[in-house]
């Protein structure tokens, strides 16, 4: 007796291969020696703004935002109280992995121009408002540069592509960086950024905030998957 096998679609086998593709090509560009560390700090960028909108939000203060040429990025906040505080430590790793996801979805669609839009949000807030060291304003020039080019580029397969890859820079650099501060905090507790300070403010042991930051970036690693390949 033949068993029947299922025929998967098309359509969804090319979504896992372009996926795959994308996400294989942006972890390749991440490890160049200066292409990867320039392209890398559009993560960074989200990351930090993360870090100043909760601020806001939990009625801090932004006092400055720095983006350094290894990819590291400080945002000084003066917070109103403790909670303010935690809120502020744990939004860096948890924007850039929801934000991540969420341009996956308007990239679903095709509308990539949107995510293009919502970057130079971003870039103008942040260059406008807290970024003061001089490398961090070359760079937010410079790569609204880029993302200017894209939107006025002829081909819409330019865009698309040009989006797609830097989308995937942020997806695969979101989970990355998450286990880097999940390493940093079982080897080095006292030098683990926002794992050190969420240590400081609340009672969990640094290790346990490196494992919610890797944990979460999975989570929403993997929502975005599921939504492209839907």
């Amino acid at each position: 007796m033949e068993t029947p096998m299922q025929k998967q679609p098309a359509s969804r086998k090319n979504g896992v291969w372009s996926l795959a593709g994308i996400l294989l090509v942006a972890f390749v560009l991440m490890r160049l020696p200066i292409l990867g560390t320039y392209l890398l700090i559009v993560n960074t960028m989200i990351h930090e703004s993360g870090h100043a909108l909760m601020a806001l939000l939990s009625n801090g203060k932004v006092v400055s935002m720095s983006l350094f040429l290894n990819t590291e990025g400080v945002t000084w906040i003066a917070s109103a109280s403790r909670f303010g505080q935690i809120l502020t430590s744990l939004a860096g790793y948890v924007f850039s992995s929801v934000a991540a996801y969420l341009f996956f979805w308007p990239l679903k669609q095709g509308r990539h121009h949107l995510v293009c839009y919502i970057l130079l949000g971003f870039i103008a807030g942040d260059l406008l408002l807290w970024v003061r060291n001089l490398y961090g304003i070359i760079w937010l020039l410079t790569f609204g540069a880029l993302l200017i080019a894209l939107l006025r580029a002829k081909s819409s397969w330019f865009v698309r592509y040009g989006m797609l890859f830097i989308c995937g820079i942020v997806l695969v650099d979101s989970i990355w960086s998450a286990l880097q501060v999940l390493e940093l905090s079982l080897m080095y507790p006292y030098a683990a950024g926002d794992a050190t300070n969420l240590s400081h403010y609340a009672i969990l042991p640094t290790f346990v905030w490196g494992l919610v930051f890797f944990l979460q970036s999975l989570f929403f690693g993997w929502q975005s998957v599921r939504m492209w390949l839907r």
